[in-house]
């Protein structure tokens, strides 16, 4: 149970600067998600934005119970946590629902669940339980092997659904672990060396959809109205904003169509945002996320425990992760990936886990020791 006393303490000692950054983007995130499902005045709009304020309202209750929780808890229940995860991933590719040729989502009671979300929160979660363990010997290859097992295991399993560029999220932030939790940087540097010489194994592993898309990568002209029609169409509603958009519900990419509709609320939502607010939204956007990751920074140096610092570090390399990615691929840098832009783009499974996520870092910084 907490009193009153000790929920408000806690409450005032969370970084205000980032939970408003949070906030806005939240905010951000529904406004756009409406527009990306606005045709005109005089047709209904899907509903999806109705869904995400509900939740993001489900996570800023989260959001605010883990702030006045002790992160603590998190390191007692991580390898139930990440077992859970786990099984969660092998019945998705059993029973899971087959959604543009993958299979990702669980229905569980009649909700709709992609386990793969929750998944990293509980590997990053699992892994700083590990690597933050009193006495482990960092450089020693078993240590690193075993941490490098927590990492790959989930992400085979997501490869296996398929979906790459969830998948490739997990090694990054696990290296970044690594590194903060003190390996060295030779064996860090081996594992990417290792990775860069599998990657022609990788290559066979992949659908034929996922080749196509990184084929069209490169040569967008290979098939403009198939692979490399999502693509030209982001690079055309980016560009187009100009510097200070076209104006809200007026972004004509979007409103005519030519931004599919399937994945103008979603991936692509970026696009959407960078067409109606042009150079400068796009810029103050990319404020807003800096002010986040910094606070995940600051709650990482600020950690009175290892493994308080290290679920930070991991969520900080997760979250910027998404917003690198996403964004990059909207803009015509990356093959197109189905990585979702954090807090904005339309589904429930990745906003409760960000903010899940997020509550954690501000339940380490609100802990922090005060000189």
């Amino acid at each position: 149970m907490y009193d009153a006393v000790r929920i408000r303490r806690y409450l005032r000692r969370m970084d205000f600067v980032s939970a408003g950054a949070m906030i806005i983007l939240i905010v951000v995130g529904v406004l756009f998600v409406y527009s990306a499902s606005y045709r005109s005045a005089d047709q209904p709009v899907s509903p999806f934005y109705r869904r995400q304020i509900v939740w993001g309202l489900l996570g800023l209750g989260l959001f605010l119970w883990l702030i006045v929780s002790d992160y603590r808890g998190a390191r007692d229940i991580a390898w139930w946590f990440y077992a859970v995860c786990m099984v969660l991933l092998v019945a998705v590719l059993i029973t899971g629902k087959r959604v543009y040729g993958a299979y990702r989502w669980l229905n569980i009671f009649g909700l709709q669940l992609q386990p793969s979300e929750p998944a990293k929160l509980a590997t990053i979660i699992a892994l700083a339980r590990y690597l933050g363990r009193p006495g482990l010997r960092v450089s020693e290859w078993r240590t690193v092997l075993t941490g490098l097992a927590l990492v790959l295991l989930p992400a085979v399993l997501i490869i296996r659904e398929p979906d790459l560029g969830t998948a490739a999220v997990f090694l990054p932030v696990g290296l970044v672990m690594m590194y903060v939790a003190g390996v060295p940087v030779r064996i860090i540097g081996f594992i990417l060396l290792a990775g860069l010489l599998l990657m022609p194994l990788a290559w066979l592993e992949l659908d034929d959809y996922q080749k196509e898309r990184i084929l069209v990568f490169f040569d967008p002209a290979r098939d403009p109205l198939g692979a490399g029609w999502n693509k030209m169409q982001s690079q055309i509603a980016v560009g187009s904003g100009g510097l200070f958009g076209k104006g809200y519900l007026r972004g004509t990419q979007n409103v005519l169509g030519f931004l599919p509709r399937s994945v103008a609320p979603t991936d692509f939502i970026y696009s959407v945002i960078a067409e109606e607010t042009g150079f400068v939204g796009s810029v103050i956007l990319m404020g807003l996320f800096a002010a986040l990751l910094t606070g995940c920074v600051r709650a990482a140096l600020a950690a009175p425990d290892r493994f308080g610092r290290l679920v930070a570090v991991g969520v900080a390399m997760l979250i910027f992760s998404h917003v690198f990615v996403n964004i990059a691929m909207t803009v015509g840098l990356l093959p197109i990936t189905g990585l979702p832009l954090p807090l904005i783009s339309y589904g429930g499974s990745f906003m409760l886990s960000v903010m899940v996520a997020l509550g954690l870092t501000q339940s380490i910084y609100a802990r922090r020791r005060i000189r």
